[in-house]
C-alpha cells in the first residue's frame, strides 16, 4: 500500500498558507510535517487544509515562534509533545498512525539553528543546539514493541560532505561544523535509525533542501544545504521507493528558505 510523507518548514504557516494549499494541491501527500509554523494551536488553519481532505492535525504550536504540526489524511492518534532542553520552546510532536498493516510513529522536529558562532561558551544559542541534540540521543526508532518509526523535520545539520555546496568552507559555519555532524551521526546509530534521504544515492551527489534568503539569485548561486531529513526504522527501509525534493518552490511566491521533502513507500 502507497504511503506519502512529506517535511517542508514553512516560515509562519499563516502568512505562507497560500504555498501550502499550493503544494498539497500538486503533490497530494498522505501526511504533510510543517516546522516554524509561528503560530498558537488556536491560530493555525484548520479549515483551509481540511477542504483539502487533510481532517486530521496534530499541534505543538508558540506564538510567534517555533511550532510544529503534522496535517494528515489519515487518524493520527496518542499526540506527544516533547519538551527538549525544558524550556517550553514548541519544537516536537508526534502521533502515531495505522497504514498498510503497520503501525507506525511519526515523529517531527524542528532542532534549534545555533546562531551564528559555533563555540557554546560565547554563543547561547549553540550551546542549547549541542544540548537538544544530545537530549535526542535517547529516542530509538525501535522504543514501541510492534511499531515502526518514521522521524521527519527541519533538523538544521548538514551532515554529510555533499549536503553543503562546499565542506571546506562550511566546516566552521553552524550547521556543518564537526560537533554538529557528529552529534547528528549520534542520534542515528544510538536509536539505530536509517538517513532514507542518503539510501541508495551516490555519497558524491549533491543534495540541498535549503538556500538562503541573502542570496540575490539563490538558484544561480546555488549555495545550498540538506538541512531536512527522514529517517526510519530499518524495517522501512526497503519500502522505501523513492524522495522527491521539490527545488521549485523555493522560487514560488513569498517562498520558505526551505523546501517541501516527500518521501514514498510500498507497505
Amino acid at each position: 500500500m502507497a504511503l506519502s510523507i512529506s517535511t517542508w518548514n514553512i516560515n509562519s504557516v499563516r502568512l505562507r498558507l497560500p504555498i501550502v494549499e499550493q503544494f498539497l494541491n500538486l503533490a497530494r501527500p498522505d501526511i504533510l510535517c510543517l516546522q516554524e509554523i509561528k503560530c498558537l494551536d488556536e491560530q493555525f488553519p484548520y479549515e483551509p487544509l481540511r477542504a483539502l481532505g487533510y481532517d486530521h492535525i496534530l499541534l505543538h504550536g508558540q506564538k510567534g515562534y517555533h511550532g510544529v504540526a503534522i496535517v494528515s489524511k489519515i487518524p493520527l492518534s496518542e499526540d506527544h509533545r516533547q519538551d527538549y532542553c525544558g524550556i517550553g520552546d514548541a519544537r516536537h510532536v508526534s502521533g502515531l498512525f495505522e497504514h498498510g498493516g503497520r503501525r507506525i510513529r511519526l515523529h517531527n522536529f524542528y532542532v534549534p539553528a545555533g546562531g551564528d558562532e559555533p563555540k557554546r561558551e560565547i554563543n547561547p544559542k549553540f550551546g542549547h543546539k549541542l544540548d537538544f541534540i544530545a537530549e535526542m540521543q535517547a529516542l530509538r526508532s525501535d522504543a514501541e514493541p510492534g511499531t515502526s518509526s518514521i522521524l521527519v523535520g527541519d533538523l538544521n545539520i548538514a551532515p554529510m560532505e555533499n549536503d553543503v555546496w562546499s565542506h571546506k568552507q562550511m566546516l566552521k559555519v553552524v550547521s556543518h561544523t564537526p560537533v554538529e555532524t557528529e552529534g547528528m551521526r549520534q542520534i542515528i546509530e544510538a536509536g539505530n535509525w536509517l538517513d532514507l534521504m542518503r539510501q541508495g544515492v551516490d555519497p558524491a551527489e549533491k543534495i540541498y533542501t535549503w538556500w538562503s534568503y541573502r542570496a540575490k539569485d539563490w538558484a544561480a548561486a546555488n549555495r545550498g544545504r540538506r538541512l531536512d531529513h527522514i529517517w526510519s526504522s530499518p524495517d522501512l527501509g526497503p519500502r522505501l521507493q523513492r524522495i522527491d525534493i521539490l527545488k521549485e518552490a523555493r522560487g514560488w511566491e513569498k517562498p520558505s528558505d526551505h523546501v517541501p521533502v516527500t518521501a514514498h513507500f510500498d507497505l
